[in-house]
């Protein structure tokens, strides 16, 4: 690890690059976030983000510290804060090639900054990694909560079975194939401050467009996805939330701030049992696929429903 400097939100955050040595494409780094609040604490939480995604919600942060958790967010490899001009981006070809930077940034969290109460919180796709990392590393926290996790793909049966058998198919002699999928551009504009939202993200890290979806990546979310299906075995914890619904956006959709728009809420409610062994389901009506990301109102409620959580299942604070 290198030493803190300053993130980009400011001097209340510090961003400590993680070196991971090369792979195909050259050097390789993530990124770990760190706010910590002003008393000493023995609690801390690590998000980890979604696809086409990093970390920018400050508020996220501020719940976590007002909840008495110092709190750390990871921009993994190839995203955000960690993404180079000579990667591709978002693309790995198996999702354990991310699991060197959280054991990195939880080694950090628990044995340079002494916290022994450990949350890991993942939203989309970090839903789906955190979930396939806990099963493996089950001891080394405490919680799991997933914000709309990506259990399944949202497309019709025979799409789904087409797509991924292409990307299976593609994976190794073109890897970096572009296949014909991609998170639509309304989404990311019903949460721009520019445009429909009210949230200030960096384009060039989240742009409205997406980034292209390529065929190694998607044969290795097919895989992490099957795992889930098959059941893992987390035996800490776990808190899944949705919306109510999800909604296809398309020119004349007006509610894509009251609905999941990327995602099918119904697969995370199916697959959620077959996570482990003490999985709570909440569903939030009028939730976005980042519920975290929700008009007000709603977005209280995900706290609200979350700080119960905590309370309930997570060790308490030592005296």
């Amino acid at each position: 690890m290198t030493a803190p400097t300053e993130d980009v939100l400011g001097p209340e955050y510090e961003a400590i690059e993680l070196p991971l040595g090369e792979d195909a494409e050259g050097e390789v780094v993530a990124t770990l976030v760190r706010r910590r609040g002003e008393a000493v604490n023995d609690r801390a939480v690590l998000y980890v983000h979604g696809f086409v995604d990093y970390f920018f919600q400050r508020h996220l942060a501020d719940f976590y510290l007002a909840q008495g958790y110092d709190f750390y967010a990871l921009d993994l490899r190839k995203y955000g804060r960690s993404l180079r001009p000579h990667q591709t981006p978002n693309f790995v070809d198996s999702l354990t090639d991310y699991f060197p930077e959280i054991d990195e940034a939880v080694r950090i969290v628990r044995e340079e900054d002494g916290h022994d109460v450990l949350l890991v919180n993942g939203h989309s796709t970090g839903g789906l990694v955190a979930a396939l990392w806990a099963d493996r590393s089950g001891d080394r926290l405490d919680g799991l909560f997933l914000n709309s996790p990506f259990l399944d793909l949202n497309v019709p049966a025979l799409t789904r079975r087409v797509g991924s058998g292409l990307a299976w198919t593609l994976r190794r002699p073109f890897p970096r194939a572009t296949l014909p999928a991609a998170v639509s551009e309304l989404y990311a504009r019903s949460l721009h401050r520019d445009h429909d939202g009210e949230w200030e993200f960096d384009l060039a890290w989240k742009p409205l467009t997406g980034f292209p979806v390529r065929a190694a990546w998607l044969a290795a979310i097919r895989r992490g996805q099957r795992r889930v299906h098959a059941g893992l075995g987390i035996d800490v914890p776990t808190l899944v939330m949705a919306s109510t619904r999800s909604v296809r956006p398309r020119p004349g959709v007006v509610d894509l701030s009251s609905a999941d728009a990327v995602l099918d809420v119904e697969h995370m409610a199916r697959w959620a049992p077959r996570l482990g062994s003490h999985v709570t389901l909440v569903r939030i009506e009028g939730g976005m696929h980042d519920l975290v990301l929700s008009p007000g109102p709603t977005r209280d409620r995900v706290f609200t429903e979350l700080a119960r959580w905590m309370r309930g299942y997570l060790p308490p604070p030592t005296a």
